[in-house]
C-alpha cells in the first residue's frame, strides 16, 4: 500500500513537473543584473540631488522642495500616460525608450550639476546662468524618472509575472522578493559609496561619477535585458499577444469611425461638449477610470499616502540633517542601515506569507510600520538637536521593515487580481498617484521650507500614514468581515474556551 502511495505521489510530482515550462537561471540572472544596474542609477541620483542643491542654496529647502515638485509633478501627470505608452508598444521599443532616455537624461543632469558646483559664485555672479542650469538640472532629472517609470513598470509589474506563470505561487513571491531587494540593495549601497565620495572627495567628483555611470552602464543593461526578451518564451508569447490586442482594438476603432463621422447630430453639437467628449476619451481619464475599477482601489491608495511623507530619507529629510550638522557620510551611512532594515523585509515576507494571506501580511506590516514611527514624533519634543536627529533616523529606519513588507503584499495583490491587458495602465496610475502625494509632501517644503520648522512636516506625515492605516484595514474589514482573528491569541483563546463551555 504504501509503495502504491509513492509511486502516485513521484507520477504525480514528475507529471507536475513537466507541466511547468522551464524557466531558464541564466536568463534570470541577466533580468537581476541589469535591473540591478538600472536601479543603482536611479537611487544614486535620489540621494545625491538633495545634497547638491542645499549646497547651492544653503539654509533653505526651497531648491530641493522645488526639484521633488518637479519630479513629483511630472510622474503625477504623465505617469498613466507612461502606462497607456507601455500597454501600446512592443517590448523591445519599451527597453529603447527606458534606457536610452533614463541614461541621458542623468547625463544632462550631472553636466548640469557639475556646471553649478565648479563656479561656487555663480548664483550672484550671473544669476539668469545659475537660473538657467538648475531648471534644466530639474527637467532633465524629471525626465529621467519618467523613463525609469517606464522601466519599473515593464519589469515589476509585467515581466515577472509572465515569467512566473504556469509556476507555482511561491516562484512569484520569491521574484518579487529578489526585485525589491535589488533596489533596496541599490538604496542601501549607492548612499554610502556617494557619501564617501563626496565627505573625502568632493560633490564635483560625484557628480562625474555619476554621468560616467549612466554613459556606461546603458548599453550592458540594453545586451542583459534584450538577452532576457529573446532567451524567455513567455516573454515573446506575452509580446505577440500583445501585438494581436492592439492590431485588434485598431481595427476596432476603425470600425467605429466610420460612423461617427457621418453621425449629423455629433457634428452639430456644441463646441463645449466635444471637448467634454474628448476629455473623457482621453488616454489619462481612461486610464484613472480603469483604475479606478479595479478590486484593490482601497490598498493601492494606501500605499500612494504613504508618499506623502517627509519620514524617508528623502529629499527633503537628507537636506535637512545636512543643514543640522549631520556629517554627509553618516546621513549616507542612516541610509544604507535604513535599505539594510527594509531588505530584511524580503526574507521576511516569503516566510509570513507562508503562514498569512497577502491581505492579511499587509496588514500586520503596516501597523509595525506605524508602531516604528511614533519614534519620529517623540524626537521632536527632544531638547537636544543631535539626539534628537539621530531619533529620527533611527524611527525611520526602523520602520522600513513594515514598509516594503506592506510594499510587497499590496503589489502582489494587484499581481494576482489585476488582468493582464491591464497591468501596465494600472501601474502607470498607482505610480502617478503616488507622485501627486509624493508632490504635495513637496510643496508642503516649499510652504514650510525652514529646516527648523521640520517638526511641522513630521507631524502632517504621521497623520497622512495613520490614515493610510485607517483605508487598508476598512478594506480587509469589507473583504473578511472582520479584522483579528482574536480565537487565535493565546490568552484571548483561553477567554472563549471558558465562555463557550459555559
Amino acid at each position: 500500500m504504501e509503495e502504491t502511495e509513492t509511486r502516485v505521489f513521484l507520477s504525480s510530482e514528475q507529471h507536475q513537473e513537466e507541466e511547468e515550462p522551464l524557466l531558464p537561471r541564466s536568463m534570470v540572472i541577466s533580468l537581476y543584473l541589469g535591473y540591478f544596474l538600472a536601479r543603482w542609477g536611479a537611487r544614486t541620483w535620489e540621494f545625491s540631488v538633495a545634497l547638491y542643491m542645499i549646497y547651492l542654496w544653503p539654509n533653505s529647502l526651497f531648491l530641493t522642495a522645488m526639484y521633488g515638485a518637479v519630479e513629483s509633478g511630472s510622474t503625477a501627470i504623465f505617469g498613466p500616460i507612461v502606462g497607456q505608452m507601455i500597454d501600446g508598444m512592443s517590448y523591445v521599443k519599451v527597453l529603447r525608450l527606458w534606457l536610452v532616455t533614463q541614461n541621458l537624461s542623468f547625463i544632462v543632469a550631472g553636466g548640469a550639476v557639475i556646471a553649478l558646483l565648479l563656479v561656487p559664485d555663480l548664483k550672484s555672479q550671473n544669476f539668469p546662468v545659475f537660473a538657467t542650469l538648475v531648471v534644466l538640472t530639474n527637467l532633465s532629472g524629471a525626465i529621467g524618472v519618467l523613463s525609469t517609470l517606464a522601466g519599473t513598470i515593464l519589469i515589476e509589474r509585467d515581466w515577472v509575472v509572465v515569467m512566473s506563470e504556469g509556476h507555482s505561487p511561491a516562484v512569484l513571491t520569491r521574484m518579487n522578493s529578489v526585485i525589491r531587494g535589488i533596489d533596496l540593495s541599490s538604496k542601501l549601497l549607492s548612499p554610502v559609496i556617494t557619501g564617501l565620495i563626496i565627505s573625502f572627495v568632493s560633490l564635483e567628483a560625484s557628480a562625474v561619477t555619476f554621468a560616467a555611470w549612466a554613459t556606461i552602464t546603458v548599453w550592458i543593461e540594453y545586451w542583459l535585458f534584450i538577452s532576457v526578451y529573446n532567451g524567455v518564451p513567455a516573454i515573446l508569447q506575452s509580446d505577440e499577444r500583445r501585438s494581436l490586442r492592439l492590431s485588434s482594438q485598431t481595427d476596432t476603432a476603425s470600425q467605429y469611425y466610420v460612423p461617427l463621422l457621418t453621425d449629423e447630430n455629433t457634428q452639430s453639437r456644441s463646441g463645449n461638449m466635444r471637448i467634454i467628449e474628448r476629455i473623457s476619451e482621453s488616454s489619462f481619464v481612461n486610464a484613472w477610470r480603469n483604475y479606478l475599477n479595479q478590486d484593490i482601489v482601497l490598498p493601492g491608495v494606501a500605499l500612494a499616502l504613504l508618499f506623502f511623507t517627509v519620514l524617508s530619507f528623502g529629499t527633503l529629510m537628507t537636506a535637512t540633517l545636512e543643514w543640522k550638522g549631520i556629517p554627509t557620510y553618516i546621513i549616507g551611512i542612516g541610509r544604507g542601515i535604513s535599505a539594510g532594515v527594509g531588505l530584511t523585509a524580503t526574507v521576511v515576507y516569503p516566510l509570513l506569507l507562508s503562514r498569512l494571506s497577502p491581505l492579511r501580511t499587509g496588514l500586520w506590516s503596516f501597523w509595525s510600520q506605524w508602531t516604528c514611527l511614533l519614534v519620529c514624533v517623540g524626537s521632536i519634543w527632544v531638547e537636544k538637536e543631535k539626539v534628537a536627529s539621530y531619533m529620527l533616523m533611527a524611527g525611520v529606519a526602523a520602520s522600513r521593515l513594515g514598509l516594503w513588507m506592506f510594499d510587497l503584499a499590496v503589489i502582489q495583490q494587484m499581481q494576482d487580481l489585476v488582468p493582464e491587458s491591464d497591468r501596465c495602465v494600472v501601474g502607470g496610475v498607482q505610480n502617478s498617484l503616488q507622485a501627486a502625494l509624493d508632490l504635495m509632501a513637496n510643496l508642503l517644503g516649499i510652504i514650510v521650507s525652514n529646516p527648523k520648522d521640520f517638526w511641522i512636516l513630521t507631524l502632517i506625515s504621521f497623520a497622512t500614514v495613520s490614515l493610510a492605516g485607517v483605508l487598508y484595514t476598512v478594506h480587509l474589514y469589507r473583504i473578511r468581515k472582520h479584522i483579528f482573528h482574536l480565537e487565535k491569541i493565546p490568552l484571548l483563546n483561553n477567554f472563549f474556551i471558558r465562555n463557550y463551555s459555559t
